[in-house]
């Protein structure tokens, strides 16, 4: 950019130079991170490419809306406006807030069991909410908060495929439990799922950790593009053909990226983090 840049653009009229200034503001905004709490008009037309004195006025406006504040020594950061915002109950603050309406929705649109599955600290997952189908015979989670190894079921390898490569080979060092007949337990086999897997972001399971219930599941990624959760369908198998589970497999992903978006994600940021979830050269 230079210093003759303006709000205009060829062929477009009034609506596309407000649309622009909305995604110079945009822009600006995602300036700030934790390393990054205040900015001066220099640094922030440096991080976004625009010429100072673009920079200066889209402050102005920014802080006459309250999206900006300037600090005392004449820097800036972030506005109150973002703050009340923030705390206003509007924006979801903790993984179920985020979910609950989507796996609400979900289940409505499928009537099977939707359920939302946590990454833990000891790199197990554990259920932490579902939302019920209304079919007579439906799966019913009833073990919340037990640890359940990643490899077993479909929301634990959904978030087995996304973490950094050497803590997956890390986990797949370990023995495989054979919990049912179709448990894969072969870690070359689990590693040409995990591959399949990061292409289309959803896991399928084939009973392979309940008997008699197939899973889909795929990844809910937070604002630091950590894959943090999963979100999955859970059917008994007789209502769960081949096909059906290649069919609800997108819109399982789909519903899992409003959760993301929803605690900060960006499809920009979560494919630069999946760059630490692939094998490196060579194996």
């Amino acid at each position: 950019m230079n210093g003759h840049e303006s709000d205009t653009s060829a062929g477009t009229g009034g609506g596309r130079r407000g649309v622009q200034s909305i995604d110079r503001a945009v822009s600006i905004l995602r300036c700030f991170d934790e390393r990054h709490v205040e900015l001066g008009i220099s640094d922030i037309a440096r991080m976004t490419g625009l010429s100072t004195s673009t920079t200066h006025r889209l402050l102005g406006a920014m802080h006459d809306n309250r999206l900006v504040r300037q600090t005392s020594d004449r820097r800036y950061a972030l506005g109150p406006l973002l703050v009340q915002l923030a705390r206003s109950g509007a924006v979801p603050t903790t993984l179920r807030d985020a979910a609950l309406p989507a796996m609400t929705s979900l289940r409505d649109n499928v009537d099977e069991t939707v359920g939302l599955h946590a990454l833990l600290p000891s790199h197990e997952r554990a259920v932490i909410e579902q939302v019920e189908s209304r079919q007579p015979l439906r799966r019913t989670y009833t073990e919340f908060g037990v640890p359940i190894p990643l490899a077993l079921g479909a929301p634990g390898k959904v978030m087995l495929a996304h973490l950094p490569w050497d803590l997956q080979d890390a986990l797949l060092a370990r023995p495989i439990p054979q919990v049912t007949p179709t448990t894969p337990t072969d870690p070359e086999v689990m590693r040409r799922q995990l591959a399949e897997i990061r292409t289309r972001n959803y896991a399928l399971s084939y009973a392979e950790r309940t008997a008699g219930i197939r899973t889909i599941a795929s990844a809910i990624f937070d604002g630091s593009y950590s894959c943090v959760a999963s979100l999955s369908i859970s059917a008994p198998a007789v209502r769960m053909p081949d096909e059906r589970m290649q069919e609800l497999g997108p819109v399982v992903a789909a519903t899992s990226w409003v959760i993301s978006e929803a605690l900060g994600a960006t499809r920009d940021g979560v494919n630069r983090r999946m760059l630490m979830a692939q094998p490196p050269p060579g194996v």
